[in-house]
């Protein structure tokens, strides 16, 4: 769900975002001496989730000595719904092997509302790809990682958690997490509780963590994906290639994709402002994909929330979040894999340096100034701009066909490819990006004059709802 990100870095590189800490007072820190942490007077942290954000948190929690670690998950093997790519950088930055890694693409199709095509990837380097995997796999990989680091996994659903009414100011009382625990092939679960010091909130778009911590509502999309198996002669087609359709038919807000995996295709849609009729936009991408994936059989149908927007509160307390449960879902490509790894990543390496060995708990305050400020300064740019361009490009079929037209240039498709790959903007060229904004304000003058009328639709109540 990568590719749309085709013009979206172009403008990152100057523009600094800082987000500032909103807890001004000082708050009274707890320590521990040396000595009680040797007597195994560890402070314990829960990491709830176990998606790539919490995996990569508690990976960190667990390697240091002086802090408990526990991880839940409420199903190990859980296959979110998820078009499944991930950067060139995000394996060897989170050395991750290649076998957790179904396909390796290095062509794209991108197609427009008026059906024209345009091919991308002769821009990547013969040792360059967009990896292509399931999340059970990918997800499981790292999770054993954090367990064989010293990570206690728990599978058990969080269904409330206890918080102290002045745990922004009092660092010393613990949160109580209310759990169903889940034995293997036991689907009743046994209700438990646990005292912790505190949590990291990877739990996903329906965040328990958020709404304990009131972090406050956002947006959110639709996504919805139908796992297809086709036959071998098909499946040659999608060996190094995946789609991208555009237009009103198979989304009003976002794009369509047929991703290649193992032994199948992802095919799939998402929407924000007619979540209602998302079936339908799903019947239409499968109607454009047409012959290529024609007698398939839909082996699995998945749907969940993405967000849409930062929560209004990322940490309250000792509660922060992480991933999509602080909506670190980007806009316009709809990326959150990386991101979601790299911030439960960032988050608990903050926090493990604040806890000086596992001797202290540190503060809202420190929190805030340490994981969300470095956050927000690497990444912040890249949200707003995809933002910008998500509305720019995805807002009506005549602005489809422009972004279509746009990604023929090899410019915009080299600066794609090096944006995504490295999560970098690389060798920019100050007369490239002048003829570009000259293509761009002639391919959106184009594209508006042949592009049929985008389709009328009203959920004045539906749009209105939030998580």
């Amino acid at each position: 769900m990568k590719f749309s990100a085709a013009l979206s870095l172009l403008t990152v590189t100057g523009i600094n975002a800082f987000t500032p800490s909103s807890f001004t007072s000082t708050t009274p820190v707890a320590h521990r001496s040396a000595a009680s942490t040797a007597l195994s007077m560890k402070y314990k942290v829960a990491v709830v989730g176990g998606g790539p954000s919490g995996a990569c948190a508690a990976e960190i929690f667990a390697q240091e000595k002086g802090i408990d670690t526990v991880l839940f998950e409420r199903k190990m093997d859980n296959a979110k719904p998820c078009g499944g790519a991930i950067p060139l950088c995000m394996i060897g930055e989170f050395d991750i092997p290649e076998s957790t890694v179904d396909r390796k693409v290095r062509r794209m199709k991108l197609i427009s509302p008026s059906n024209v095509e345009v091919d991308i990837g002769d821009t990547l380097q013969p040792n360059e790809y967009i990896g292509m995997c399931r999340r059970e796999i990918l997800d499981k990989y790292l999770r054993d990682r954090a367990v064989s680091y010293g990570a206690q996994a728990i599978q058990g659903l969080v269904t409330s958690i206890d918080v102290p009414e002045d745990h922004r100011m009092n660092s010393e009382k613990p949160y109580t997490i209310h759990y169903q625990e889940y034995a293997e092939g036991n689907s009743a679960g046994v209700p438990k509780t646990m005292d912790v010091n505190l949590i990291i909130g990877a739990d996903g778009a329906n965040s328990r963590v958020a709404k304990a911590m009131d972090a406050g509502e956002y947006n959110f999309a639709i996504a919805f994906q139908e796992r297809i198996k086709i036959s071998d002669d098909q499946m040659k087609f999608y060996e190094e290639m995946a789609e991208m359709y555009v237009g009103d038919d198979v989304s009003p807000d976002f794009y369509g994709w047929v991703f290649p995996k193992y032994d199948h295709v992802g095919v799939g849609t998402g929407t924000v402002v007619n979540r209602p009729a998302i079936k339908q936009y799903q019947k239409a991408i499968r109607d454009r994909a047409g012959d290529k994936i024609a007698g398939g059989k839909i082996i699995k149908v998945e749907a969940h929330p993405i967000p849409e927007h930062y929560r209004p509160r990322r940490v309250q307390g000792r509660m922060a979040l992480v991933g999509d449960a602080a909506g670190y879902v980007t806009k316009c490509s709809g990326e959150g894999i990386y991101f979601a790894a790299k911030s439960g990543r960032m988050a608990a390496e903050a926090i493990v340096k604040l806890m000086e060995g596992g001797t202290r708990l540190p503060t809202q305050e420190e929190i805030e100034r340490t994981y969300l400020r470095d956050y927000d300064r690497l990444y912040g740019p890249t949200y707003t701009v995809l933002d910008i361009l998500q509305k720019v490009f995805y807002s009506n079929n005549g602005a489809r066909e422009a972004f279509v037209e746009l990604c023929n240039s090899k410019y915009v498709q080299q600066v794609t490819f090096d944006s995504y790959l490295y999560k970098k903007v690389q060798g920019n060229n100050p007369l490239d990006d002048l003829k570009l904004l000259g293509d761009t304000i002639g391919c959106l003058i184009k594209g508006y004059s042949i592009a049929k009328p985008d389709a009328k639709y009203e959920n004045y109540v539906e749009s209105l709802k939030r998580l």
